[in-house]
């Protein structure tokens, strides 16, 4: 394979921050009421007594419910809008990226993990927590690297151990960043990335951001320097010769982007005696695709991290006159190239970066990497920064809650470096707009309908969704209901609905076979007591009916013996021990003939 070729408004904060009541009846339904006080915390609120009154035939693809707003996909989900060949294409690069490479294909003779997953697992093709350690020798303020290189690599083949030369007296950890939306960022044109820099401080404001021009190991000799992007200190433009970077000094594995050994310490008579695979190791499988291909394939074809409420909340605002912008550049445009694909081609992606070098003062880590000092670091994008496990380069900051993490992370941009302004601004924050600030960095991996923030929709969201429904009061996005208000016109009606129902991941049933989906019969006034999804009204559940037909008999029988074995979270797993067995049949044959 060749070189891959390269809204809405904002929330307007008012600033008397009250919530304008909608007209509506009003009502003293305790559970109705408990729910505003605690969940929305407006104890003064009114609210409404029943359910939007919803025609019969509601159902997600009601025309009278407009334009379906799409929910966006979940952390490590492909793109919307890929073709099925680009679809099939990110799902067989993620079944290499989690797969161990053997020595007879490649693997070391020096490396630190067997496969990518192991660093980028949160989720697969995230961010990580594993620290990678990098060394040299400091000599009267001038780094010099030693034979082998900069990163010292923990496991070897055979006697190719690699040791932390005498000589080192210098160290740092990096940890591993994520490659969530990196296709996106790829396609960033790099005039877009270049109009941000002001090398010099023209304008006055502390903040003298450069690109950092590189060569692209991925295209074709004497091809132009690309615009930085990928890395800590944007040593890479593109997602394949990051791919192929990374398979090399992390894995061992030479490849079409970096086709020669490292030798352990520098030791060539070493790295001959421990590596007999010749190189580069990395073939191209019976598709013509090598492993370098197809991680590059999961890699560019991922979605990037969520942003719920995705329209803008009053902490962005806040986010924005503390100076936090001045480097974390919301928003860019992607090429409108025909070279590209589609998915990736004329789109909008918030990375909160600009991807530009910036000197950090004491957050510098000493460590010159192409063109960027040992004080620079490129601005660290913050989309997903909420699903992150620590923060800043080498992890300092790794325990408490996300705000305590991020906290101290703001902090840490002072008291020196370009970032030192807007710490001290930070500092200074009242309480309320410190809270907003908070409240929005929390968005930035949270996905459309998930109140609880565990990255799955389901039945404790729903509770919620429907609690949101009903509450009088104008919806914005600084509320908690604001997650559940997709379309953000200041309620949660059947137009959410329709979206909540895309991002379900659960079993949203027709119990009555009325063509009516039984979380909109709930929605449109059904009644469910036990908040099981499903409407009261509906016939029990029999237990053995694995085909929905109201009978337990043969068909059923059959299902199960097909499903027999290990069967986690099967329909017919009965006892749901978690295996399909002798016990399962049992409990089928009580239940034998027509559900009552």
């Amino acid at each position: 394979m060749g070189p891959i070729q390269t809204g809405r408004a904002p929330f307007v904060h008012d600033a008397t921050d009250e919530c304008e009541p909608r007209a509506g009846p009003s009502g003293s339904n305790l559970k109705k009421r408990r729910f505003a006080e605690h969940f929305v915390s407006y104890p003064s609120s009114q609210m409404i007594p029943a359910r939007l009154a919803i025609a019969a035939t509601l159902g997600i693809a009601s025309s009278s419910m407009g334009q379906v707003v799409p929910p966006q996909p979940a952390v490590g989900e492909p793109l919307l809008d890929l073709t099925p060949n680009q679809r099939d294409l990110f799902f067989q690069g993620k079944a290499a990226y989690t797969f161990p490479i053997p020595v007879a294909d490649g693997l070391g003779p020096i490396f630190n993990k067997t496969n990518c997953r192991s660093c980028h697992s949160q989720p697969d093709g995230g961010v990580g927590n594993i620290a990678v350690n990098h060394f040299g020798f400091v000599d009267k303020g001038e780094f010099v690297t030693l034979p082998g290189g900069t990163i010292l690599q923990l496991v070897a083949i055979g006697n190719c151990q690699e040791t932390m030369p005498l000589e080192a007296n210098f160290e740092t950890d990096r940890i591993t960043p994520g490659m969530m939306g990196y296709g996106l960022v790829e396609a960033i044109p790099d005039a877009a990335i270049a109009a941000l820099e002001d090398p010099t401080d023209a304008d006055g404001d502390g903040i003298s951001g450069r690109v950092h021009w590189v060569e692209d190991l991925a295209a074709p000799p004497g091809s132009p320097l690309r615009a930085g992007r990928f890395g800590w200190k944007s040593i890479v433009a593109t997602v394949e010769h990051f791919s192929g970077d990374a398979a090399l000094m992390e894995m061992g594995l030479t490849n079409q982007i970096l086709p020669e050994e490292t030798a352990p310490n520098g030791d060539l008579a070493l790295l001959d005696a421990c590596d007999d695979v010749p190189d580069p190791e990395d073939a191209p499988d019976t598709e013509g695709f090598t492993f370098i291909d197809r991680v590059t394939h999961f890699q560019r074809y991922m979605v990037a991290p969520p942003q719920s409420p995705r329209g803008g909340m009053r902490g962005e605002v806040v986010f924005n006159d503390i100076g936090c912008n001045g480097c974390h550049t919301a928003s860019f445009t992607t090429a409108n190239d025909p070279s590209l694909e589609a998915a990736l081609r004329n789109r909008r992606v918030k990375p909160y970066s600009d991807f530009l070098l910036h000197d950090m003062g004491l957050l510098g880590d000493g460590l010159p990497q192409g063109e960027a000092g040992g004080n620079e670091f490129r601005t660290t994008p913050l989309m997903g920064v909420a699903r992150r496990l620590t923060m800043i380069h080498d992890g300092r900051f790794g325990s408490g809650s996300l705000e305590n993490k991020l906290r101290e992370a703001i902090l840490a941009h002072g008291p020196f470096g370009e970032g030192a302004a807007s710490a001290a601004a930070f500092s200074s924050l009242a309480a309320d707009d410190d809270a907003a600030l908070f409240r929005f960095l929390a968005s930035l991996g949270r996905m459309d309908f998930d109140h609880n923030d565990d990255d799955v929709v389901d039945l404790s969201d729903w509770e919620v969704f429907l609690g949101c429904s009903q509450i009088d009061l104008v919806i914005t996005p600084d509320m908690p209901c604001g997650i559940s208000d997709i379309d953000q016109d200041g309620d949660v009606d059947a137009d959410d609905l329709a979206s909540f129902l895309l991002a379900f991941d659960g079993d949203d049933g027709d119990c009555d076979g009325n063509g009516v989906s039984d979380l909109a019969e709930i929605f449109a006034g059904a009644a469910d007591a036990d908040g099981d999804g499903i409407p009261d009204e509906c016939p029990p559940p029999c237990i053995g009916d694995l085909d929905g037909n109201r009978r337990v008999d043969g068909g059923d029988l059959g299902a199960m013996f097909v499903a027999w074995g290990p069967c986690e979270g099967c329909d017919a797993d009965l006892n749901q021990d978690g295996a399909v067995g002798g016990a399962d049949i049992g409990l089928l044959i009580v239940g034998w003939g027509p559900c009552e």
